[in-house]
């Protein structure tokens, strides 16, 4: 594997870092830093214009994204270049179903799979391609909607026929027209994973409490609201009631 000088890091938990994501660029920064200077070869499946993989590549790794879409493809392949990272991101058009024929086996060290497995036809199939992606011992971050935050936002928004669909409905739909096809709690989540031979390590919640914050309080003090919400991402209950669940699980040797 490629070794690599000393390079500044991608955005981690610190100020300045949107509280949105800092809990996924926190777990992240640990795995990059367990694998000291080696450039890791990285997939980013539905990495869209590149929020993740052009930080990853400016840190010296190299990123293919897999994306549905030609426009965030060519936001991402823009956005690579003024970086000055182009060399470093490759772009693939593709969907999360099809991942298993876009990408060889055992070829990638970190796998990124963000808010795909609620939107996909079968998630089985996907998870598994994922793994199958990974060399052993490479690391997945699953990004996936949850259940309890929907049954709560549309609750206290007044849509309680909606809330009580997406609490009964096995896959956590408030209907047919709902715009996502499944939801998930931690442990149908985990199973997932586990089922396509991954390991989960480590599970926490994203957005625990900023979507639940008034805009004045999460644009006013905004290193108090990113420590709040590092602070609660692994702990159940504020866990398991946040907008997205993370996951970071690994391809076992």
């Amino acid at each position: 594997m490629e070794r690599t000088h000393p390079r500044p890091g991608p955005p981690a938990a610190r100020p300045g870092t949107g509280a949105r994501t800092a809990v996924i660029w926190a777990v992240l920064r640990r795995e990059l830093d367990r694998q000291g200077d080696r450039a890791l070869a990285v997939l980013d499946v539905g990495g869209g214009t590149g929020g993740f993989a052009v930080p990853l590549a400016e840190a010296g790794h190299r990123v293919t994204v897999v994306d549905a879409s030609p426009d965030a493809l060519a936001a991402l392949t823009r956005r690579a270049a003024e970086a000055g990272v182009a060399d470093r991101v490759r772009a693939v058009q593709g969907d999360g179903d099809a991942l298993g024929g876009l990408v060889e086996p055992a070829s990638v060290d970190l796998v990124l799979c963000h808010a795909v497995l609620e939107v996909v036809d079968d998630p089985a199939p996907v998870a598994a391609a994922l793994a199958t992606a990974l060399r052993p011992g490479g690391a997945a971050s699953v990004l996936v909607a949850g259940r309890a935050a929907a049954v709560l936002a549309r609750a206290t928004g007044g849509q309680l026929a909606a809330a009580a669909a997406i609490l009964s409905d096995p896959e956590g739909r408030a209907g047919p027209r709902d715009t996502l096809r499944r939801r998930y709690d931690p442990d149908g989540a985990t199973a997932l994973l586990h089922s396509a031979g991954l390991l989960v390590e480590e599970v926490h919640g994203v957005r625990a409490l900023t979507d639940l914050l008034p805009s004045a309080v999460a644009d006013g003090d905004q290193r108090a609201v990113l420590e709040l919400e590092l602070a609660v991402a692994a702990l159940p209950p504020y866990r398991d009631i946040a907008a997205q669940l993370h996951l970071f699980a690994r391809r076992t040797p």
